[in-house]
C-alpha cells in the first residue's frame, strides 16, 4: 500500500471515531439539564412564599410601629364641641403628644387630653388648672389657685358660677375648659386622677389655615 493509501485509511478511522467522542458529552448535557429546569421551577415557587412572607412581615412592623407612636410619642386628636373656644374649635385636629406624660409630670395650666371617671376611653380636651395640693376657687368670673386670683388672657367666656374653695388631695387634678360658662368639667364632675391624663396638646395641625402652637 503506497503512502497515499494509509494516510486516506487513517482519516477514514479518524472520522469513524469522532463522532462517538462527540456526541456522547451532548446527551450527557441534555440529561443534565433537565433536573436545572426543575430545580428553578423549585427555587421560583420559594421565592413567591418568601415575597408573601415579607410582605406580611412588613404590614406587622407598620402597624406595630403605628402604635407605638400613637401610645408612646403623639396622636393626632379632633375637637368635638366648644367647651374649648376659643381657644380650640370645633373639628379642628390637634396634636397630642404622649412622651413627656410618661416621662414627667404635667404642668399647672397645661392643655391636655383626659378621661373622666365612668366615661370609659372618651377623649376629653381641658386645660389643667389645679394640681395635688393646690386651693382652687370661681368667684365671679375669676380663678382663684391657692388664693390668687390667676390673670388668663386665653379666656372669653368667663365663668357664669362661684366655685367654693377646694383642696385637692394627693392625686387629684383639676380641670376645666376655656369656655368656662359651657364646659363639662372639673367644677360639675369633680377633679381626675393622674393616670386620666393621657397627653399634652401641642398644636393645631387642621384646618392648614388654623394652625398654630397651643398655650
Amino acid at each position: 500500500m503506497c503512502k497515499t493509501d494509509m494516510e486516506e485509511n487513517e482519516r477514514t478511522e479518524a472520522a469513524q471515531e469522532q463522532p462517538a467522542g462527540t456526541v456522547q458529552p451532548a446527551q450527557d448535557a441534555q440529561q443534565e439539564s433537565k433536573p436545572e429546569k426543575g430545580k428553578k421551577k423549585e427555587e421560583k415557587k420559594k421565592t413567591v412564599g418568601q415575597e408573601i412572607l415579607s410582605w406580611i412581615l412588613t404590614f406587622a412592623v407598620a402597624i406595630a410601629l403605628a402604635l407605638a407612636i400613637r401610645t408612646f410619642i403623639f396622636e393626632p386628636v379632633r375637637v368635638d364641641g366648644h367647651s374649648m373656644d376659643y381657644t380650640l374649635a370645633d373639628n379642628e385636629y390637634m396634636i397630642v403628644t404622649k412622651y413627656d406624660y410618661l416621662l414627667g409630670e404635667p404642668n399647672r395650666f397645661d392643655v391636655i387630653i383626659c378621661h373622666y371617671p365612668d366615661r370609659g376611653r372618651t377623649n376629653f380636651v381641658k386645660r389643667l388648672v389645679g394640681l395635688p395640693g393646690d386651693t382652687v376657687s370661681m368667684l365671679d368670673g375669676t380663678l382663684y389657685v391657692n388664693g390668687e386670683p390667676v390673670d388668663e388672657p386665653y379666656i372669653t367666656n368667663h365663668a357664669n358660677y362661684n366655685m367654693q374653695a377646694y383642696t385637692l388631695g394627693e392625686d387629684e387634678y383639676f380641670v376645666l375648659g376655656d369656655n368656662r360658662s359651657s364646659s363639662n368639667d372639673s367644677h360639675l364632675i369633680g377633679p381626675i386622677t393622674r393616670e386620666q391624663i393621657k397627653g399634652h396638646v401641642r398644636c393645631v395641625a387642621f384646618p392648614f389655615k388654623n394652625a398654630r402652637t397651643i398655650k
